[in-house]
């Protein structure tokens, strides 16, 4: 079956979601030990979670590019995950949503969540047709995911590297059965209207 072109996939309970960051480890070592982002992670920054592992393993090359060699799954609850969506704002003008670009330019500079759908990777971290969702958080959603969100924070480093080095050696069977079980996310629909290309 194919997956529809806007679709969440994500790790998920009845009450949190699991989404994917990458830090040098003076920053991811710390916030795994404590549970919460330590005092040098900048509250003033944009940061981006990604639902999708596989994603993840896109942005941060298996996590061997430089400052992103801490690959954490961070436990949210799903409230302040629909509370982002909910609040977010496309991160390219549409005109059927957004009417002129002047329009879009304020709603995204008030708008303390913006959302972009890249395509999803294979193993090989190849595009797929369909997309996966990219969540920036800047502002009071910053302060509430770091503060308000969390549930816990885990060190997912050691699977990244073993599903590449089993990728690499041409064991995909093996690789695949590794990867974190993601399904689609119940969102409301209501949810996404707003944040469609």
């Amino acid at each position: 079956m194919q997956a529809t072109r806007h679709e969440i996939r994500a790790v998920h309970s009845e009450s949190t979601i699991t989404v994917y960051q990458a830090y040098p480890p003076a920053i991811g070592l710390p916030a795994v030990r404590d549970d919460r982002f330590p005092a040098a992670w900048k509250r003033d920054r944009m940061t981006w979670i990604k639902p999708s592992f596989l994603w993840m393993m896109y942005r941060c090359g298996w996590g061997l590019k430089e400052g992103q060699e801490t690959v954490l799954a961070v436990e949210i609850s799903r409230d302040g995950f629909e509370w982002a969506l909910r609040h977010a704002c496309l991160s390219h003008h549409v005109p059927g949503l957004h009417g002129e670009p002047a329009d879009w330019k304020r709603e995204l500079r008030r708008a303390p969540a913006r959302v972009q759908w890249d395509p999803e990777r294979d193993l090989h971290l190849n595009a797929l047709p369909h997309r996966s969702l990219q969540l920036g958080l800047a502002g009071e959603a910053t302060v509430r995911y770091a503060d308000e969100w969390i549930v816990g924070i885990e060190d997912v480093t050691p699977l990244a590297r073993e599903i590449h080095g089993r990728v690499r050696a041409g064991e995909l069977a093996e690789a695949t059965a590794l990867l974190p079980a993601e399904r689609p996310y119940p969102v409301p629909e209501e949810l996404l209207d707003h944040l469609r290309r």
